[in-house]
């Protein structure tokens, strides 16, 4: 009995089992019959005689994916898509009109009788969009061509008789790779798999960002905005694309396959749990992003983004130069062995390397004497210009290279089992960074001038023509090593015992070691710096002890952070501030030149910066009326890019715990950075949140999930910054209470505003008006994303630093934490008050740093 006679016979009214039913019962009933009828009807096929119309679906036969019409974010217009079936987030992964949508509900897709998908809509005779394929005409039977969603979203065109595939989604991908997607290209054939971004959310057409492999010189993995290199992901090394910095961590979660000769190279990938989600996107912001689903969170979360550096920007430093993403705190870019600055203004006094480098003037490299200097740990530059060596290995391929006077450099070719193969590069070198793992060595030639200057380095002052000076300079040099070993052993032994103690006194372990890239100061150095620490150089005071300013025998300003004896908290700070500031160098973070360790003193030694904290400009009537919007702006963004590193680009992944306005100085040119880095802690590379029980920090600036069960992860200074830049643009503490407001806080206050439409009243009255109303808007928008008051539901620091540079659409904030509705005073929630620091550490009122 089917589903409709079944119906009809329980419906009708004499059967006395319609009696046995009372009417709830009977509804739900009905309503399950219609769920399972549905469900069992649901189909993945496509026939001549069976079309799918608007509002029909396939589903694929595990229910992981669906085929069907959709509409986009806020658009009104209709496309056909695939989408993951059973999440609770519409994700689409294929579109197959992209370019060509349909602007009502009237679409059908079909079979036509060339064996072709056609899609149509108002019984119109010209498709909207359709297959291309040329069957034979002995083939183009009604009933022999079928359409089937597979379970990998792989929408097969296929002889029904054969199952030969005639045409298959996976042939042309829009912005998503999935597992079993290739993306390459196929000389013979004439085919490529690219994949390309929508133009916006609500737009899937064919927007800016390319992924592809180059077809021109070595293939290599790009990603082109408009055609314009814009990220390299490099060639493939034998063991992996050497300009991906998470290939190696990958491989622990993804099976990766890479095919490639002379005419087709293709890489795709499957997880090792086969019940895993994942997707690589290409973003319209131009970014390729790879997410995978989290069951237990129903959200996507991001595994790897590029680019995620200035270096990953596709030539940043011009030809012929090197481009460390790893040095923050100075010029980053450098010229090759043997080249020098093309344009050296711009190099030297702008900081702007992207002129690149040439040959240095006078410089030979054709038959006088020239050869090669390795430069390891590299990016190896854009193979557009590269040669396959074949079976030549690295001693042959030098050779081969120096007999071509246009071979500008050489490489393996293959990284494995040593190094093997060769490939060589004509014409100037671009797209070179410095890779702190999997990088390459890179043979660069040079003149002979440079490379006796590069011989001279590696091999010291020894020359085999001169044994007897040898011999004397060896000895000379054995006698002052020795002195200097027995000199510095001495000190090494009292530094080692001062650094125990230091780490007995705040962790209760003697397992200290000293920390050799760190320059120590002795004793009488900064006293004499600071004048004996003399009240007249006393910048402020803190709960850890005294700041003071100094300046050295060379001119040099410092400040010097002299830790109060008694102040078991301070101890830690100290240490923690040792420990991490020693690893970290960028622009916007304060710089540590030193520490000291004697006579039982403990010192840290700053670079000095006058313009004090920002809470000195931002929270005063008349200082802050000397911050313009634009510079405001800069201070926000710089705060955004120090925190992005702390979280993700150092070598260390960092908490800082304690990000607000007295935390962040202000050098001479008012560029910020952050400071006290004694609350902060380490996380390990997987490591998402951890759990304290001695609660560090501010009130105001504590996200709620760790001022109320001691979690903490980025997203808690995600929330520290989102206060720090609401108080930037209101010149306002968050914990400044005013009696007409509805909320005692800054936070609630700027929500009540932005949902009266009245947002922009909370902009700093000393502004006068002077500002871009859009991107103030924007920011206070970016700043409620960051304060709401679920932590997944808030942005990274890499997703602010992106929405402070871009002019992308913003989601809606969600309702922040920490906000009342009524009169309340907030000091009655905490212990030490809304601007207090809970461990006294924090609260320090210094002059001038």
């Amino acid at each position: 009995m089917d589903f409709a006679k079944y119906l009809s016979y329980l419906l009708k009214p004499q059967n006395h089992r319609l009696k046995e039913l009372n009417g709830l019962l009977l509804n739900y009933l009905i309503i399950f019959l219609f769920i399972f009828s549905f469900s069992s009807c649901s189909t993945d096929t496509i026939s001549t005689d069976k079309p799918i119309r608007d509002g029909e679906l396939l589903v694929s036969k595990s229910k992981t994916f669906a085929l069907g019409f959709f509409t986009p974010g806020k658009s009104t217009s209709r496309y056909v898509g695939i989408w993951y079936y059973n999440l609770p987030i519409q994700t689409v992964v294929w579109v197959a009109n992209r370019d060509t949508p349909i602007n009502d509900t009237s679409g059908i897709l079909s079979i036509d009788p060339t064996g072709n998908l056609v899609l149509h809509h108002n019984l119109s005779t010209i498709p909207i969009w359709a297959t291309d394929v040329s069957l034979p005409h002995s083939q183009r039977n009604s009933t022999n061509v079928v359409a089937q969603l597979s379970d990998i979203a792989n929408f097969v065109l296929m002889l029904n008789n054969t199952k030969t595939v005639i045409w298959e989604s996976f042939d042309h991908p829009t912005d998503t790779m999935l597992p079993y997607l290739k993306v390459g290209f196929d000389r013979k054939s004439n085919q490529s798999w690219f994949l390309q971004s929508w133009k916006t959310g609500d737009d899937p057409g064919k927007g800016a960002f390319t992924v592809k492999f180059s077809t021109i010189g070595t293939p290599q993995f790009f990603m082109y905005n408009h055609d314009l290199p814009w990220w390299r992901g490099g060639p493939l090394n034998g063991a992996l694309l050497a300009g991906i910095p998470n290939a190696k961590r990958a491989r622990t979660i993804y099976n990766v396959s890479f095919v490639g000769d002379d005419n087709s190279v293709a890489i795709s990938f499957n997880m090792i749990d086969k019940s895993a989600l994942t997707r690589t996107i290409v973003q319209q912001s131009g970014f390729i992003q790879t997410l995978t689903w989290d069951n237990q969170k129903s959200q996507w979360n991001q595994f790897y983004i590029e680019p995620t550096n200035q270096c990953d920007n596709y030539g940043t430093c011009g030809s012929n130069s090197n481009c460390d993403p790893l040095n923050f705190e100075d010029f980053k870019c450098s010229c090759l062995p043997g080249f020098e600055p093309k344009f050296q203004h711009d190099w030297y006094e702008n900081g702007d390397g992207s002129g690149g480098c040439v040959r240095k003037k006078g410089a030979s490299v054709c038959g006088n004497g020239e050869g090669f200097v390795k430069v390891v740990s590299l990016k190896v530059p854009d193979t557009s210009v590269a040669f396959d060596k074949g079976g030549l290995n690295l001693e042959e391929c030098e050779k081969e290279c120096l007999r071509n006077c246009s071979c500008a450099a050489y490489a393996a070719a293959n990284v494995k089992n040593g190094g093997s193969g060769c490939v060589a590069w004509h014409g100037d070198l671009m797209d070179i960074q410095k890779l702190s793992d999997q990088g390459q060595d890179l043979f660069v030639r040079v003149d002979k001038v440079e490379l006796a200057t590069y011989y001279k380095k590696s091999k010291g002052l020894f020359d085999k023509k001169r044994p007897l000076a040898a011999i004397m300079i060896a000895s000379i040099v054995a006698i002052i090593l020795l002195l200097s070993c027995v000199y510095f052993m001495r000190k090494k032994k009292r530094n080692e015992k001062m650094m125990r103690q230091l780490n007995q006194d705040s962790s209760g372990e003697e397992n200290g070691a000293p920390h050799p890239n760190l320059p120590f100061f002795n004793f009488k150095t900064i006293m004499t710096a600071t004048r004996n620490c003399g009240h007249e150089n006393k910048l402020g005071q803190g709960g850890f002890g005294s700041v003071y300013k100094g300046c050295l025998v060379n001119g040099q300003e410092i400040a010097v952070k002299r830790l109060s004896k008694d102040s078991g908290q301070g101890k830690e700070e100290f240490k923690n501030e040792v420990t991490l500031l020693v690893k970290l160098q960028h622009r916007n973070l304060v710089r540590l030149l030193g520490c000291c360790f004697e006579k039982e003193e403990r010192m840290l030694v700053y670079e000095y910066l006058p313009n004090k904290s920002l809470d000195f400009f931002i929270f005063d009537l008349n200082q802050r009326s000397s911050l313009d919007w634009g510079k405001r702006f800069e201070i926000i963004c710089g705060i955004a890019r120090g925190v992005l590193y702390l979280h993700q680009d150092s070598r260390l992944k960092i908490i800082h715990r304690d990000l607000k306005a007295s935390n962040v100085l202000l050098d001479a040119a008012m560029n910020p950075k952050i400071s006290d880095f004694g609350m902060a802690r380490i996380f390990g590379e997987d490591e998402i949140q951890a759990r304290t029980k001695r609660l560090v920090g501010t009130y105001g600036y504590m996200a709620p999930e760790y001022a109320m069960e001691g979690l903490y992860s980025t997203k808690s200074d995600v929330f520290s910054y989102g206060v720090l830049l609401l108080e930037i643009i209101a010149g306002q503490r968050n914990s400044h209470c005013e009696k007409e407001r509805s909320s005692p806080n800054l936070i609630g206050h700027v929500w009540t505003l932005c949902t009266e439409g009245r947002a922009l009243d909370i902009v700093d009255p000393t502004l006068n008006g002077f500002y871009p109303s859009a991107i103030v808007l924007r920011c206070i928008k970016i700043g409620l994303l960051c304060v709401q008051e679920n932590a997944m539901n808030r942005p990274s620091m890499l997703e602010v630093v992106f929405m402070l540079s871009n002019e992308t659409p913003l989601i809606s904030p969600q309702k922040p934490a920490f906000f009342f509705n009524g009169k309340q005073d907030l000091q009655e929630s905490s212990t030490s008050g809304g601007g207090s620091s809970i461990n006294e550490l924090t609260e320090t009122t210094i002059s001038a740093r």
